[in-house]
């Protein structure tokens, strides 16, 4: 196949600029290729040695989510992103928010803001779904349970010291259902509790569920 079609063939996937360089095998310059690729709109960057079909193509591009993964891994979508997915929240997100072992990052594309959040390791790797987005696309992306504790671990200056104010801050606050909150797995993320940073603010959360 040529380049033409192979990317029409892999539309629904990031392509990485390693993968490029290897469908134009037999071109001196692969490069130039691209360059005149992205000119007539076949290919477009999202950052620097990512790429996906281009608008010229009329095809279906990536989701978002499964493009977040590649835009900085390792990487999971999670907080208010994957809290709107699952409609624990009802608010429309308009960026994709993940969570990294790396430093916290951002990158405004075309497609959007994708931003980064810095997380430690063992906590980091709990409660990880693989979600299928399209018959060619599969995500990761955070529990609902998991997401909800990345929000909580991640807000700057939040401690949730009470169950009122625990409640406070979901129902009245996030306006999140107190029906959805039952349905929440409160032993999952009890057994998340030893490696978690703001291990007591989860703990408050765990017992503000228990008491619904």
């Amino acid at each position: 196949m040529n380049i033409h079609q192979l990317i029409n063939k892999y539309a629904q996937q990031p392509l990485p600029h390693q993968l490029l360089v290897s469908w134009l095998g037999d071109y001196k310059r692969p490069n130039d290729k691209i360059n005149t690729l992205k000119t007539e709109g076949v290919l477009e960057a999202v950052k620097k040695g990512l790429y996906i079909a281009g608008p010229a193509t009329g095809l279906l591009r990536p989701e978002p989510f499964l493009l977040a993964n590649h835009m900085l891994g390792p990487s999971y979508v999670s907080i208010e992103t994957a809290l709107s997915y699952y409609g624990l929240i009802p608010e429309r997100v308009y960026e994709v928010a993940s969570m990294t072992t790396k430093a916290s990052r951002k990158f405004d594309t075309s497609l959007g803001r994708f931003t980064y959040t810095h997380l430690p390791l063992p906590y980091y790797a709990f409660g990880l779904n693989c979600v299928q987005l399209s018959p060619d696309q599969v995500a990761i992306i955070a529990s609902p349970e998991k997401a909800l504790c990345d929000k909580i671990v991640t807000t700057a200056g939040l401690t949730l010291r009470s169950i009122k104010g625990s409640y406070d801050y979901l129902v009245d606050g996030m306006r999140i259902e107190e029906s959805a909150l039952k349905q929440l797995n409160v032993y999952t993320i009890e057994e998340w509790l030893p490696g978690a940073p703001k291990k007591d603010s989860l703990l408050m959360l765990v017992k503000m569920i228990k008491s619904l």
